[in-house]
């Protein structure tokens, strides 16, 4: 009877901790994203290739927000940003590909920088969002395409977009709004960092992109254009075109620097690296959403910026909307980008 309850709690305790059933929760306890040293986790161990980037340190001390139904683990830490000078809470999370399979153990993961829109402030509804009737989560989402073979098997850093609430029509961009904090550097450098500090990462721009929606979706497609360099690919639901935060005014110079049209046609003129961005609209949204997608691509979608669109009938603008039909746009840019190469 003993080793039949024993089971029976090992079967039930994922269950138990994924609706946080006391005494079974684990929300707030420490996490880590690697296997123990002498089980074949990174420490210590070489790349698997050359495209490899071992975790650089020092560690983050994640604290769990949410166990998933397989195991996998949602974290959160507070990041003090050495490059913007800008602190704040970013999400993490990692398929149990990551931690579970030892043939890629010592392989690089891609990385997706996941921005949600509204607030942005002091949460990330991308972290523990669950959309739909059926309650699913991107990062569920994400597994099961994996497993289908239609997505790479992204690391999730979902940062907090914007350094106070968005209180009377006063948002960021995602930018480095001159006298403001420096959301853009955030985004740009030190989450990427904290990701570099943390996880087995992949060296090239093959291996690193953005998705986001409406103000995030924007900061997404300017990125990219931006850091061509550092960032490959971008999925922008229901994105602005142009920076149009209150804000820039004074500062026309620094909004044209950020304005993905200007960027687009630089990038165009230098003929470039090659980008790629997703975009998803809902047939229920805003009419000059859509249009101004639509005439972004007619214009700029020429020569190295790439884009792809995807309209989704009866979809308004949210995060529910988007993410149920973003496989297709995942599997897009999965097509672009580098994966883990198992070790031999």
């Amino acid at each position: 009877m003993v080793v039949y309850i024993t089971g029976l709690g090992l079967i039930a305790w994922p269950v138990m901790t994924y609706y946080e059933v006391p005494p079974f929760t684990d929300e707030g306890d420490p996490v880590s994203f690697e296997r123990p040293e002498g089980t074949g986790g990174a420490p210590g161990r070489k790349p698997a290739d050359t495209g490899t980037l071992m975790p650089t340190g020092p560690r983050a001390e994640f604290r769990n927000v949410k166990t998933l139904r397989d195991g996998s683990q949602v974290g959160v830490v507070t990041l003090d940003g050495a490059k913007s000078g800008f602190k704040g809470k970013v999400w993490v999370w990692a398929p149990k590909q990551y931690k579970e399979d030892p043939k890629l153990a010592a392989s690089g993961f891609p990385v997706m920088i996941a921005l949600p829109g509204g607030a942005g402030y002091n949460t990330n509804y991308w972290s523990v969002g669950e959309f739909g009737d059926r309650k699913v989560s991107l990062q569920e989402s994400v597994s099961k395409w994996y497993e289908q073979g239609r997505s790479k098997p992204f690391l999730l850093a979902m940062p907090v977009l914007n350094p106070g609430p968005d209180d009377e029509g006063i948002y960021w961009d995602g930018s480095d709004i001159p006298d403001q904090p420096k959301m853009g550097t955030w985004l740009t450098e030190d989450v990427p960092n904290l990701i570099r500090a943390n996880f087995r990462t992949i060296k090239s721009r093959d291996g690193w992109c953005y998705m986001g929606s409406s103000t995030g979706g924007f900061a997404s497609l300017k990125t990219v254009l931006k850091h061509p360099d550092k960032f490959k690919t971008a999925i922008a639901n229901g994105p602005d075109i142009v920076p149009d935060s209150p804000l820039w005014r004074g500062h026309e110079k620094e909004k044209a620097q950020n304005n993905p049209q200007v960027l687009a046609k630089q990038l165009m003129t230098a003929k470039g690296p090659d980008i790629y961005i997703a975009f998803q609209v809902g047939t229920e949204e805003n009419k000059a959403t859509i249009g101004g997608v639509k005439k972004f691509m007619a214009t700029y979608g020429k020569g190295p910026v790439h884009t792809k669109l995807w309209e989704i009938p009866g979809g308004t603008h949210s995060g529910a909307s988007y993410l149920s039909p973003m496989e297709g746009p995942m599997e897009w840019i999965s097509g672009h980008m580098a994966g883990p190469t198992p070790s031999s």
